[in-house]
C-alpha cells in the first residue's frame, strides 16, 4: 500500500470535512442537483473523449496509485547479478524455470534460454516497455481530462443555478436552493480536480516513469548477460541506476554481506 498517496487523500478530506462541521450545519453541503452536474457530467464528458475500454480501465490502473509496490533497484541489480553468475557458469539453460520478482524479467530470461540475440531481446524488451508505458499513460491521460473538466461542469452547474435564481427573484423561497447550485457545483468540481483527479494522475506518471526506468535496467542486464559480459562489469554498469545516496548504501551493503 502506497502510504503517501492514502495519508494525502484521506487527510485532506479529513480537513475538509473538519472545517464542514465546525461551520454551518453539514447536510447544507450536499445537493444531488450539484452532485449531478458535476459528477456525472464529468464522467460523461470523459467517457465522449476516450473509447469505452480506455475509460474503464483508467479506473482499474487507478488502483497502482494505491497499491503498487515495484522491487528496490539495488535489490534488482543483485538479483540480475546473481542471474549473471548463474548464465556465466552453467550457461543460458541453467536459468530454465528460475523464479524472478518480476514477469517483464521472466520474459528476458526465457528469451536468454531460447537463445535469441542481444539485439533480439533488446527489441522485444523495448517494445514491451513502450506498450507498458502506453497503456498507463492512458490512465494518466483519463484522470488529467478529469481534472480539466470537472471545474468546468462545476461552472455550468454555477450558471445553471444563477439563472434558476435570476428567474425566479419573485419567490424568496427558490433563492436559496438555486444560489446552493450554484455554490456547490463550484467547490464540487474543485474538490473532484485538486483531491482526487490531479493527485491520481500524477501518481500513475510517477509510477509509469518508475516501472519503465525497471525495465530499462532489466533490459540492459540481460542484453549484457547474453553477450557474455562478466557480473561484476554488469553489476557496475547497472549502478548507474542508482540515485547517489543509493550509491553510497551499496558498499555498506557489500562490506556487511562480506
Amino acid at each position: 500500500m502506497d502510504l503517501a498517496t492514502l495519508i494525502g487523500l484521506l487527510g485532506a478530506l479529513l480537513l475538509i470535512v473538519t472545517a464542514v462541521v465546525l461551520g454551518a450545519a453539514p447536510d447544507v453541503f450536499l445537493n444531488s442537483s450539484s452532485l449531478l452536474i458535476v459528477v456525472g457530467g464529468t464522467l460523461l464528458v470523459v467517457l465522449a473523449k476516450f473509447s469505452i475500454p480506455q475509460f474503464l480501465g483508467a479506473f482499474k490502473a487507478a488502483a497502482r496509485a494505491f497499491k503498487f509496490k515495484l522491487p528496490e533497484t539495488q535489490a534488482s541489480i543483485e538479483e540480475l547479478v546473481d542471474v549473471a553468475n548463474v548464465a556465466r557458469k552453467e550457461g543460458a539453460l541453467g536459468l530454465e524455470g528460475r523464479d524472478v520478482t518480476s514477469p517483464f524479467l521472466s520474459s528476458g530470461i526465457q528469451m536468454l534460454v531460447d537463445g535469441q540475440t542481444g539485439e533480439t531481446i533488446k527489441q522485444l524488451l523495448d517494445k514491451e516497455r513502450l506498450m507498458t508505458l502506453d497503456h498507463n499513460r492512458s490512465g494518466s491521460k483519463v484522470f488529467m481530462a478529469m481534472a480539466d473538466v470537472a471545474p468546468a461542469m462545476g461552472m455550468i452547474g454555477t450558471l445553471i443555478g444563477l439563472v434558476q435564481m435570476l428567474s425566479n427573484m419573485e419567490d424568496p423561497k427558490s433563492i436559496g436552493p438555486a444560489m446552493a447550485v450554484a455554490l456547490l457545483t463550484t467547490l464540487y468540481g474543485a474538490m473532484i480536480a485538486t483531491m482526487i483527479a490531479t493527485p491520481i494522475a500524477d501518481k500513475l506518471s510517477l509510477r509509469m516513469t518508475e516501472e519503465a526506468r525497471l525495465q530499462m535496467l532489466y533490459t540492459d542486464a540481460l542484453v549484457a548477460i547474453q553477450h557474455g559480459t562478466n557480473p561484476r562489469i554488469i553489476e557496475q554498469m547497472l549502478s548507474s541506476y542508482l540515485t547517489p545516496k543509493e550509491r553510497a548504501k551499496a558498499p555498506e551493503a557489500e562490506a556487511a554481506s562480506g
